[in-house]
């Protein structure tokens, strides 16, 4: 017979999350590794650099190890483990962005691209809008939070949600149709 963590994987999530809120440091081994990639993408879509958006996501992880006491029902952890990503992709943004509100600035980058010749898709798309917009679009299109959920995770107000979520999608596809009308050149 083998050792009580050799079965974590087959184990449902929420009785893997009760063994690691009880101080169960292998359970918890076993949450990071089911929700590592989720996170790591998470933050990627938000971060222009792959290397920070990894630390980014290690900070998660550490912050949820220190809280997971706190969590009051283990099912929720999901929802509990996607608000802390969010807050400390926040924290980073305010520690680190001098230009936050800078909507003026990024239209500006946009127009200036004469050319779109390298390839585009949609995660460079992603990184011409501001932060807080880049957010806001990320949560409500690849999380699926209605606004309402994205208004209270990131303490902006309802109407603020909505507007950075309406005038980004207009802004990417705006960027990305400019990236489909590039002619395509054939090399003979």
């Amino acid at each position: 017979m083998g050792n009580a963590q050799e079965f974590y994987p087959d184990c449902p999530e929420a009785y893997v999350v009760g063994l690691a809120r009880s101080g169960d440091a292998l359970a918890f081994a076993d949450l990071v590794r089911r929700r590592q990639s989720w996170i790591r993408n998470l933050m990627r879509r938000n971060c222009k650099d792959e290397a920070l958006a990894d630390d980014l996501a290690q900070q998660v992880f550490l912050k949820a190890w220190t809280n997971i006491h706190a969590l009051k029902q283990a099912g929720a952890f999901p929802g509990w483990l996607k608000k802390l990503a969010i807050s400390v992709w926040l924290l980073h943004l305010r520690k680190n962005d001098a230009l936050r509100n800078s909507d003026e600035l990024m239209d500006e980058d946009i127009q200036q691209q004469e050319s779109p010749g390298i390839k585009m898709d949609l995660d460079h798309a992603l990184q011409m809008l501001s932060p807080i917009v880049r957010s806001c679009i990320v949560l409500s299109y690849h999380e699926g939070m209605t606004h309402q959920e994205i208004s209270d995770a990131i303490d902006l107000p309802l109407g603020t949600v909505k507007s950075h979520i309406n005038r980004g999608t207009k802004k990417l596809k705006d960027i990305l149709t400019a990236y489909e009308q590039e002619p395509i050149e054939v090399k003979s």
